[in-house]
């Protein structure tokens, strides 16, 4: 018979069996921050699969780099941050950018502001994937992550209108998705 206890750990021990490399230690961590982390990525993302390859290039990083990691701060918040720049840098290597242009976006108006509140949680993710990568981590960084525009263009090596435009055009691209899909839905 195999019995386990669960030893609790305090975060300067956690980290430093990190930093050591400890296979127990970079397991737990890998397992309490999984399912969180994979959202973030899902949202950056295409498809499950690109999701993956994103999570686990972010805790390879993350691995790589717990001895930067500072006690004291939140160690989600720079777990998510790590997986917001592998995002990024996924992005930058998976798409040539083309600079949209800010003329070519117009104002945002529905007439039915309900449509998000019949849409399910799979359901809006499905729209957010849906869109180019230029669109979708703009839209991800803006509306989820608190980005300003000038940040992500920093970021991403586009303008600030450029930002502005893909976000304005990923907002359309997701409202027409969602609209669509509840054509005389409750009306």
């Amino acid at each position: 018979m195999d019995i386990t206890l669960e030893l609790q750990h305090d975060e300067g021990d956690f980290i430093s069996a990190c930093v050591r490399k400890e296979r127990w230690a970079q397991k737990k961590l890998y397992e309490d921050h999984y399912s969180k982390m994979m959202g973030v990525c899902l949202r950056y993302s295409n498809n499950r699969e690109d999701a993956l390859d994103i999570l686990h290039e972010g805790f390879i990083k993350i691995f790589k780099n717990m001895s930067k990691y500072q006690s004291g701060t939140s160690l989600t918040a720079w777990i998510r941050r790590i997986m917001v720049n592998t995002s990024i840098d996924y992005y930058r290597k998976s798409i040539r950018r083309r600079t949209e242009d800010l003329e070519t976006a117009y104002d945002l108006s529905s007439n039915d502001a309900n449509v998000i509140s019949k849409c399910t949680e799979k359901e809006i993710l499905g729209a957010v994937q849906t869109l180019s990568p230029a669109y979708r981590t703009v839209f991800n960084l803006y509306v989820i992550e608190g980005y300003s525009h000038r940040e992500i263009a920093e970021q991403l090596q586009i303008t600030e209108s450029t930002s502005r435009s893909n976000l304005v055009k990923a907002r359309l691209k997701l409202k027409d998705l969602l609209a669509a899909k509840f054509i005389g839905y409750g009306e």
